[in-house]
């Protein structure tokens, strides 16, 4: 089969890019059917979200005080009034965290 490179337009930012002719046989020699919709930037950015990795939105922390030691930590929710807050530390001390 003959592949010729080929202008595709990007879903996401909406530039061109070229599916050289080698990309097009490599997807074909692992039987992927679809064309690629993102560019390879996009491409990249996205797989770095999904990963964690760069392109990834940061994850919000809230900082408080452990109700346990009083050593400040950062968590990864929001605090609710009345209920206890530990540090990581504190929090693999609790009774049925032993395996942690």
């Amino acid at each position: 089969m003959s592949f010729q490179d080929k202008t595709l337009t990007c879903r996401d930012c909406g530039q061109q890019f070229t599916f050289t002719a080698g990309e097009q046989e490599f997807y074909a020699s692992k039987g992927l059917m679809n064309e690629p919709r993102r560019c390879p930037d996009c491409r990249s950015i996205a797989r770095g979200s999904r990963a964690g990795g760069v392109g990834a939105p940061s994850r919000q922390t809230w900082e408080v005080m452990c109700s346990q030691c009083g050593q400040p930590a950062q968590v990864p929710f929001q605090p609710t009034s009345g209920r206890p807050v530990y540090c990581s530390d504190c929090f693999s001390r609790l009774p049925g965290r032993a395996y942690r």
